[in-house]
């Protein structure tokens, strides 16, 4: 066995196994989770070991040398264990990675029973089973304990928590007094979770504190203004990684010349960290002072006009430069977009030549236009072309269309491929028809399954899931069940081997197979199912009444059977949501992680809460304000201002990315007064932190805001700003909001705009330049000059007339 290596995942001898021997196996099929196209049947094979190495033993006895295979026992085998036995095995537990969200809940609680009180050493044993520890457990534990497991090893499991227990966390620490030693101790991701208004009343953060952790753009705002102030050495803090965040365009326009140009790097090495505002504010700063040296791919950022500016010398870096960007995040509007294109089409002379061409494109490959990739890539480029067109995320009609031709002028017909053919083109065959995938599900179903896992993370068409789906019924055993439910004679069910292999296409099920599958199958596979992003409502109403069937009514259900569900919740009526045990607000977490809920079964799910739990609205904490979710839109307007501002002031954030009604926000507006003052008082720092909560100012405020704040609205907010409202900004204000903010208006805002408004609203679009220093008078001394000896702010080709003072000054008036 120790020889067979990866071939042990294939290993199907299994009639003469005793249990020792099954264990053993099971230890060595760990290694099998680097097949990522074979999973299921590594996980059938598990079960069935599973099986013979419990064999004539308890669970109990066996449960600490069953390896990763325990992810494969069902919740009710889970309840059957005892808590010695959990404590037991808790170093094979808690190194274990799959477990389904109800087995945590289970066995932590199973665990926690054991040891009775929370320290910090029962929970540095628990490993990735952390999740299940509730979030008024993490509350209890003393603040030092909790401290100590900030630091320790079993942290990484933190991003694992949901948002309420994470604020749980954070509550009790701050609440434990020393709040600036508390906050500095917290690393990584979980530091986003830290409310503006405690940063703002906690001095002591330098750069070197924050460069192991993850900013949200508002504590960035706020912290890089805060240590620009009192540092010597400002270099500092764009080295310091997540402080770029922060930089404004106030901030890039204030640099000399001589500090921008030595420290760009800083920037371009955290490119992915910046705005589309900031990329555009960079564009202009480095056009400005030195536009030869100008790295190309800034000239998309600004209007489309400066593309002009590249010569046929500088294509090459400017592709180059350009590829190594995604252009999606570079440039949002569509027009420009197209401006861009055309020019990288301009360059490349409509055609690719060779694989260096296809090379120095990078990302860029992506945007080709059909035509080129129909007739503009020639044989000798196609190979590796068709390489790089395979990691592209987000391929439009008439591109795919194009590639699936070029496809078949090569290789012909589906059905008369070869499965080395098959294998190579897998992430392709989402392209081709359900017809002529209907051969490759018939001759190679196990290929077309391994190219179904490899898209776990998109949603694949609906004839490439057909095609899935039928390639797995036909080459599964149809075997009626023996002892049928009432109108399922002659139905085959699925099986849990079909519900794994799916994924997805398991959203293909017909109504009677879903409601004619076994009790065992559902609970085996309830939250493969629950996960299904497909399901149509009827089908969602069809597995909850199976849930109802195998776990009785939803008053019966407890907080790992809600866990369970995923999108099956969405299913439960009012009547049903008001009948489930919504006494923990992590059960009302693992309900509101769903966004599809209606208005009604919101308000049901919040008043099921407060009910159960014994809370009115004022006693509410911190970690219940997030764990309520969206529900918190259902909430009468007359109880916001009963919620505490002790434990408003430190969830804004989180309250600020829930897209609830006008005259929801429009309270919480008026509570974030209370926290950060007047909104003619707010920063930048304070909108981003407010989130769709700033689109509940009024038509007053909201002329009176500076325009310079205008980019710091979160996308979200714009759209939530009603169209009456939102067409009372003015001319300035709505060329300020930059490219992200532009992006973001909707149509109806769109068409209450005046022209003149319209006409902003694209300079905005655009990357016109918008700052302050833009409007310098003209008689405040001399011009600037950039680098390139050229007037700033002046095109390219202007820097060859400085000769004709006439042509200069005709030049610039122009300008």
């Amino acid at each position: 066995m120790f020889r067979l290596g990866l071939l042990v995942c294939f290993y199907d001898d299994l009639e003469l196994l005793d249990a020792t021997v099954a264990q053993v196996l099971l230890h060595q099929m760990i290694k099998c989770s680097h097949l990522r196209g074979f999973q299921a049947g590594v996980q059938k094979l598990k079960a069935e070991l599973l099986d013979i190495a419990t064999e004539n033993q308890t669970l109990n006895e066996t449960l600490g040398s069953l390896s990763d295979a325990v992810v494969g026992l069902t919740y009710s085998q889970l309840e059957s264990l005892s808590p010695e036995a959990v404590h037991g095995a808790i170093s094979t537990l808690n190194q274990v990675s799959g477990w389904a969200k109800s087995q945590v809940i289970i066995l932590s609680a199973k665990y926690l029973a054991h040891e009775k009180v929370l320290s910090f050493y029962n929970v540095s044993q628990m490993g990735a089973l952390l999740a299940g520890v509730s979030t008024q457990a993490f509350c209890s534990m003393n603040s030092k304990d909790l401290s100590q497991v900030l630091r320790s090893a079993v942290s990484q499991y933190v991003s694992d928590l949901s948002p309420a227990q994470q604020q749980g966390i954070l509550s009790k620490m701050v609440e434990a007094g020393d709040t600036a030693s508390g906050i500095v101790e917290i690393q990584g991701a979980f530091f986003k979770e830290v409310s503006l208004f405690d940063l703002r009343r906690q001095p002591g953060f330098n750069s070197t504190v924050l460069k192991d952790k993850e900013l949200g753009r508002s504590q960035a705002l706020f912290l890089y203004e805060l240590l620009l102030k009192t540092t010597r050495r400002p270099e500092e803090l764009l080295s310091a990684g997540q402080l770029v965040k922060g930089v404004t365009c106030s901030h890039i326009d204030a640099m000399s010349t001589d500090f921008f140009l030595a420290h760009f790097q800083d920037f371009q090495n955290n490119f992915a960290l910046l705005s589309p505002y900031q990329v555009n504010c960079l564009a202009w700063k480095y056009w400005e002072v030195s536009r030869l040296s100008m790295p190309p791919f800034l000239l998309a950022a600004l209007p489309a006009r400066y593309l002009a500016s590249v010569p046929a010398s500088q294509c090459v870096p400017f592709l180059i430069s350009l590829g190594k960007s995604w252009l999606d995040s570079l440039v949002l509007d569509s027009y420009k977009k197209t401006s861009v294109l055309r020019k990288v089409q301009q360059c490349l002379d409509n055609s690719i030549a060779d694989e260096y061409t296809v090379d120095i494109m990078g990302n860029l490959l992506c945007h080709l236009p059909a035509a080129i990739i129909d007739r503009g890539i020639s044989p000798r480029a196609w190979a590796t072309a068709l390489h790089g067109l395979r990691d592209c995320p987000d391929l439009n009609h008439e591109q795919k269309a194009a590639v699936r031709l070029k496809l078949l002028g090569q290789y012909g017909l589906p059905q008369h491929w070869t499965a080395e053919t098959t294998k190579d083109l897998g992430p392709f065959l989402v392209l081709f028809s359900g017809d002529e995938l209907s051969s490759i599900a018939t001759k190679f179903p196990e290929i077309l399954l391994q190219a179904a896992s490899k898209m776990a993370r998109t949603l694949p068409p609906k004839e490439f899931l057909w095609a899935v789906f039928e390639s797995v019924r036909n080459s599964s055993d149809k075997i009626p069940s023996s002892d049928p439910m009432p109108g399922c004679h002659g139905v085959a069910a699925p099986s849990s081997d079909d519900i794994f292999k799916l994924a997805e296409a398991n959203a293909c099920w017909a109504l009677e197979d879903l409601r004619c599958m076994e009790e065992d199958t559902f609970i085996r596979t309830v939250e493969l199912l629950g996960a299904v992003q497909g399901f149509s409502r009827p089908q969602l109403m069809t597995l909850k009444e199976k849930a109802i069937q195998v776990w009785d009514m939803p008053s019966y259900w407890r907080e790992h059977h809600i866990a369970s569900l995923g999108r099956i919740v969405l299913a439960l009526n009012e009547s049903e949501l008001e009948q489930l045990n919504l006494n923990s607000i992590d059960t009302v977490a693992f309900l509101t992680q769903q966004i599809e809920w209606s208005p009604r079964q919101a308000e049901s799910i919040l008043q099921g809460f407060l009910d159960d739990s014994g809370y009115n609205i004022q006693d509410l904490k911190s970690f219940h304000l997030v764990g309520l979710g969206a529900t918190l839109c259902a909430i009468n307007i007359t109880e916001i201002p009963l919620i505490k501002i002790s434990e408003f002031r430190v969830v804004v954030a989180r309250i600020g990315t829930l897209l609830c009604s006008t005259h929801v926000l429009a309270e919480f507006k008026r509570k974030a007064e209370v926290v950060f003052g007047d909104p003619t008082e707010w920063t930048s720092s304070v909108l981003q932190e407010l989130g769709t909560i700033a689109a509940g100012l009024t038509k007053a405020e909201l002329r009176m805001l500076d325009k310079d704040l205008m980019p710091y609205f979160q996308p979200s907010a714009i759209k939530c700003l009603p169209d009456e409202i939102f067409k009372e900004l003015s001319v300035e204000q709505i060329a300020s909001l930059g490219p992200e903010n532009a992006a973001a208006v909707t149509h109806a805002q769109r068409g209450r705009l005046s022209p003149l408004q319209l006409q902003s609203l694209q300079q905005a679009l655009d990357g016109a330049k918008t700052h302050s220093w833009q409007h310098a008078p003209a008689s405040s001394g001399p011009t600037r000059t950039s680098s390139s000896g050229s007037p700033a702010g002046a095109p390219l080709s202007w820097g060859l007339w400085l000769g004709c003072p006439l042509l200069v000054l005709m030049a610039k008036l122009l300008w």
